[in-house]
This record gives structure tokens, C-alpha cells and sequence, in this order.
């Protein structure tokens, strides 16, 4: 059948539309039924909120890309105005900050990061977290190289001073 151009040809009932879309359609993936749908992976935990196994796993993965990675490469000469503990581990502070430290540089530099992740976290995370740590007054001071000196932690009058009473002893 032929149109002139102010005719307009026939439409398509919709499954003629349907079954030529299917046609033209490359192979689709097989659907997944909800109940095996893969969910993405957690987010990691804030280490912080880790304890047992679970806290000594994540401490054992900063530690490794802390000797492997950050002090190698960004490490600097210890000094009293700039110090830092070989037994950093054992200052929860320090924990803390390299952690979530080690989580941005994971998501800006790994897998699926853009182009700019690593120049972000360099300029977004590195000297704060480092500076931090390194001052005089940060959770290494008075440590030196190859003494690791504790930090008392300041005492509060009440653990919870807007609860309820605790019962007497």
C-alpha cells in the first residue's frame, strides 16, 4: 500500500509493535527473581563500632596499608614538633582518624573512583588527618621514636549524668 505524503500510513496495533520491538531488541538478561537478587555489599563499619574479631580484622587491614602505603609515602621525618608512635595502634584517637582515613582513600582510589579521587583525598583528607596527628599537642605527644608513651583519658563526674539514678551499691 502506498501513502501519499499528506497520508499517513497505517498504524501498527500494538502487538504488531510489540512483536516488531522484540525483533529489533538484542538479547536481554534473564530476570532475576527478587529473592535472588544480589544486593550490594555493606558499607564498611566505622571501626569504632567493631568489637572482637571484627575490630582486630579492620585494625589488621589499617595496619597493613598504613606500614604498606601511608607511612612509606607520606610518612615524614619524626621530630618533637611533628611526632609520631611505632605503637600508634595503641592510641584509639589515632585509630579513629587513620581509619576513616583508610576508608577515603578507598572509595576515592579504588575500583569505580573517577580521575580526580586521588587528588581529592590528597587535598580533602590527608593534612587534616596528618596534622592532627602530628601536633605537638595531638595523641602522640610525648611519644618518641621507639617509646610509646599512654594518654590518660580525662575523667567525667558521671557516665550518664541525665539518666536515671543508679541503684546503691
Amino acid at each position: 500500500m502506498s501513502t501519499t505524503p499528506t497520508e499517513k500510513p497505517p498504524r501498527a496495533s500494538g502487538a504488531e509493535r510489540d512483536a516488531s520491538f522484540e525483533r529489533r531488541r538484542p538479547e536481554a538478561e534473564p530476570e532475576v527473581p527478587a529473592a535472588e537478587e544480589k544486593k550490594p555489599p555493606a558499607p564498611p563499619q566505622f571501626i569504632l563500632y567493631k568489637q572482637g574479631p571484627a575490630y582486630v580484622q579492620a585494625l589488621r587491614q589499617l595496619t597493613l596499608w598504613t606500614h604498606h602505603v601511608l607511612l612509606p609515602v607520606y610518612g615524614r621525618e619524626v621530630t618533637t614538633a611533628s611526632p609520631w608512635c611505632s605503637c600508634w595502634w595503641e592510641h584509639p584517637e589515632a585509630v579513629a582518624q587513620l581509619h576513616a582515613l583508610w576508608l577515603a582513600w578507598g572509595e576515592l582510589t579504588g575500583p569505580g573512583s573517577d580521575m580526580t579521587g586521588p587528588a581529592s583525598w590528597h587535598r580533602d583528607y590527608l593534612p587534616g588527618v596528618m596534622d592532627s596527628l602530628r601536633s605537638p599537642q595531638g595523641p602522640f605527644a610525648g611519644c618518641k621514636p621507639g617509646m610509646h608513651r599512654p594518654k590518660e583519658t580525662p575523667t567525667v563526674e558521671a557516665v550518664d549524668p541525665f539518666g536515671p539514678v543508679p541503684p546503691p551499691a
